[in-house]
């Protein structure tokens, strides 16, 4: 039996898969929710949110995800990073999930992958949960009801948690697995709840499929001026750099907070809503990703909250510190409609340095925005993780190796293309560490960061006076207007200048240990740049 209200004939005959129970065809927020709280995967919370539980995985399994080594793929795909499965392993796991299908209930959710409809993917997602099938409808785009008429999937994304895996049959890792078959257009989600898998899982199968377009795929978040899309700027950033926070800028239209192409048409969201952390959210900080959590539909995940009022608590991370919220685009203020924008004006890129050395902005030239980029740069400090008693660097290149199928240097090279053909300027921004280390120092001040960002984005701050950088050889600006002199040189703010002279060394060696592994791969314009 088929339910919904768009196409009551369909099935998923033609993709091999009969015997199911009830298929629920592109239900709307309330019937999932409905549906949802009928079958007990989850509560419902204050406005109408859906809060529910992952289980044991509260986050992605990066060591789980798995690329079928077909000979269409085999020299493309970065193998360092992107586990193997044989053709025979995956044809086992497809007939063995689809056979453990058999009798019961899913949720089919068609969808697209990308605003821009010249290059968008139109995507099926087939989900054992209501609510991963609320939480996908919330996260990609949404086809009309015209559109759905004709919708034909390009892939098929299969998640089915209650499916343990087999290692050995299926020529995987765990019983947790993330297989992506590229000839049979696929990707196989089993043995975890956390929705996270299934958004993420679309991002690297465009992140691979895009470059062969000329596009670059970004992890990263993008706003323009107000009423003027030509001024855009995308903010990389690994997590706890602030990436979301500073581009929820209420002066800005809002593209989008994780994921986008950049196109010869310009920039362009993947995504249809945002998947926001929660810990330690607050109404005077960010108030509108707050109130989003009392809106309805939206898919409350992993938070502590009183069992009698619903009432969610965001300092307990009790279950993890990785709880977070996924609403629609829509539930904020300032986004845009369209999810489109032009081409980047201003790239910034974020980085958390708890080790006091980085200046809180820096102007990069091409060969060193691609150096920073391949980087990847960030820090963990002391208390976050078991064991770590001081900080330590954090090289996550293209800022998500975890969702790159294709080498490093591919992505490196695109950006650098798009830099030099539009014309934008690059930053490198520190949210971290001044005057000291962390333990010693302090936060860099989100006042001056958002003066420092507000300077770059109005073209104010290329017209001012700069300074070479001794350590990493890019621009600094000498003054800018309501950011103290003394913070813009991070030496100066340290107590002990030769003990900030002995951490600057130590992290340029960092670098320069880390980017090793791409010196084969580049431009001597780019090595140079990593000698500063």
């Amino acid at each position: 039996m088929t339910v919904g209200r768009v196409n009551p004939n369909f099935t998923l005959d033609d993709q091999g898969i009969t015997g199911l129970g009830q298929v629920y065809y592109n239900l709307i927020e309330p019937s999932l929710v409905e549906v949802a709280l009928k079958r007990g995967e989850g509560e419902l919370g204050q406005g109408g949110t859906m809060l529910v539980s992952t289980g044991k995985f509260t986050g992605r399994s990066p060591k789980d995800k798995h690329v079928v080594k077909t000979d269409s793929v085999a020299e493309h795909i970065w193998w360092d990073q992107n586990a193997a499965m044989s053709t025979e392993g995956f044809d086992a796991l497809y007939d063995d999930m689809t056979a453990h299908m058999q009798g019961k209930d899913y949720f089919v959710q068609d969808l697209f992958g990308g605003a821009d409809p010249a290059h968008r993917l139109d995507v099926r997602m087939v989900t054992e949960l209501a609510w991963h099938s609320l939480f996908i409808r919330h996260m990609l785009r949404r086809p009309d009801a015209e559109e759905l008429q004709d919708f034909t999937p390009d892939w098929t994304v299969i998640n089915c948690p209650s499916f343990k895996a087999d290692p050995e049959r299926h020529n995987c890792r765990s019983e947790t697995v993330v297989a992506m078959n590229f000839d049979r257009k696929m990707i196989l989600i089993g043995g975890t709840e956390y929705a996270g898998e299934n958004k993420k899982s679309v991002f690297t199968l465009l992140n691979y499929l895009l470059p062969e377009k000329g596009i670059m795929p970004m992890h990263c978040s993008a706003n323009h001026a107000p009423g003027n899309p030509v001024d855009t700027a995308v903010f990389f950033g690994l997590s706890g750099t602030g990436k979301t926070t500073l581009s929820a800028d209420p002066a800005r239209v809002l593209i989008g907070d994780d994921e986008h192409g950049w196109s010869d048409r310009g920039t362009f969201n993947f995504e249809g809503g945002c998947y926001a952390k929660t810990i330690n959210l607050s109404a005077e900080a960010e108030p509108e990703i707050y109130a989003t959590t009392k809106k309805f539909a939206t898919v409350i995940e992993n938070m502590v909250y009183d069992k009698d009022t619903k009432e969610l608590d965001f300092e307990d991370d009790s279950l993890t510190a990785n709880m977070r919220c996924a609403y629609p685009l829509d539930y904020i203020s300032n986004a845009s409609s369209t999810a489109l924008g032009g081409h980047p004006k201003n790239i910034i890129m974020l980085t958390c340095d708890a080790f006091g050395v980085l200046p809180p902005i820096a102007r990069l030239t091409p060969a060193q925005a691609m150096y920073h980029f391949l980087s990847g740069f960030t820090a963990k400090v002391a208390g976050t993780e078991r064991g770590v008693t001081e900080p330590q660097p954090t090289f996550s290149t293209c800022f998500g190796a975890p969702f790159m199928p294709r080498r490093p240097e591919v992505y490196g090279n695109l950006l650098r293309e798009k830099i030099a053909k539009h014309g934008a300027t690059c930053w490198l921004v520190n949210t971290g560490w001044t005057g000291g280390a962390y333990g010693e120092g302090s936060r860099m001040p989100i006042r001056a960061t958002r003066a420092l960002l507000s300077a770059a984005l109005d073209g104010t701050l290329n017209n001012g006076q700069f300074r070479k950088d001794e350590n990493f050889g890019f621009e600094v600006p000498v003054s800018v207007p309501g950011v103290a002199d003394l913070l813009l040189t991070p030496r100066r703010t340290w107590s002990d200048t030769s003990a900030y002279d002995a951490a600057a060394e130590k992290l340029v060696g960092m670098f320069s240990d880390n980017f090793e592994q791409y010196v084969p791969y580049i431009d001597d314009d780019v090595k140079a740049a990593a000698i500063g």
